[in-house]
């Protein structure tokens, strides 16, 4: 009977499998205040579409070898920006300019109110 890993197991192992293959500004954000569909996402930055190609098949080769299977994959392709969706844990690798574009992190992160702005229905 396989283990089930908990959503910290599974994103050491994805930021290990992006390490060792020298993937660069890996982030790990936690959603779970801002998203019911996962925890955590995992975003990194590969230096050419071979790169990024070869991050992701990393990351989805060392969870194959603990019997998770992502959900999808997408990107592959392109290898511009890919993703790989494992439920409660979301890895994108993208290539510089994708990743400045986008801008992610940005998106992902909680704006914060100050103490003297008021909220109008």
């Amino acid at each position: 009977m396989k283990k089930e890993l908990d959503v910290a197991e599974l994103n050491s192992i994805v930021v290990s499998a992006l390490d060792d293959l020298k993937a660069q500004d890996i982030s790990v954000l936690d959603v779970v205040s801002m998203s019911d569909v996962m925890d955590t996402l995992v975003i990194a930055t590969g230096t050419s579409s071979r790169h990024v190609k070869s991050l992701a098949g990393n990351v989805v080769d060392e969870l194959k070898k603990r019997d998770l299977r992502p959900i999808g994959v997408e990107g592959m392709e392109a290898s511009d920006w890919v993703l790989v969706d494992y439920g409660s844990v979301v890895v994108h690798v993208m290539l510089p300019q994708a990743r400045q574009f986008y801008d992610l992190e940005k998106l992902w992160t909680p704006i914060e109110k100050s103490d003297d702005e008021s909220v109008e229905a």
